[in-house]
């Protein structure tokens, strides 16, 4: 592959990526939560399984401290998680989503669900799978981090 086109598979990864990030974003919009951004989401992405604290949810999106605090006073204001003592170390905190985190989160899930089945409709079920195995192969671990 020439550096040309393999500059241009980058462009169109990145769109594509930027592409449905946005769109999942204005599907959650649309369904009542107009007071986040895309940042959000990925840190929802993070606190979904069991929560985590202010450290781990800066090591997953890549930013320090400071700011994934401030990110969760954010989330916190907004109501969307809440700060609980942390079951295995007395000096942490465990941040949590709140039922309108989930709810948002259930929100964006549909909006995922919503474009993917636009790229069913455009490329049919066996490539849509064919595409999410080989991206698997690439990125199989993540973490999903925006692009700040």
């Amino acid at each position: 592959m020439q550096n040309s086109e393999a500059m241009a598979l980058s462009a169109t990864l990145l769109a594509a990526a930027g592409d449905l990030t946005q769109r999942i974003h204005e599907g959650v919009v649309a369904r009542g939560f107009a007071d986040l951004r895309p940042a959000h989401g990925f840190a929802f992405a993070r606190l979904a399984p069991d929560g985590a604290t202010v450290t781990e949810l800066a090591a997953h999106l890549g930013v320090t401290k400071q700011a994934a605090s401030q990110l969760v006073d954010e989330v916190v204001r907004r109501g969307y998680a809440e700060r609980r003592p942390h079951p295995g170390d007395a000096r942490a905190r465990l941040i949590v989503l709140t039922e309108r985190g989930w709810a948002c989160t259930r929100a964006a899930e549909a909006a995922a669900a919503e474009v993917v089945g636009g790229w069913h409709e455009l490329l049919g079920e066996a490539e849509v799978r064919s595409l999410w195995g080989s991206l698997a192969k690439i990125a199989p671990y993540g973490p999903v981090r925006p692009v700040w």
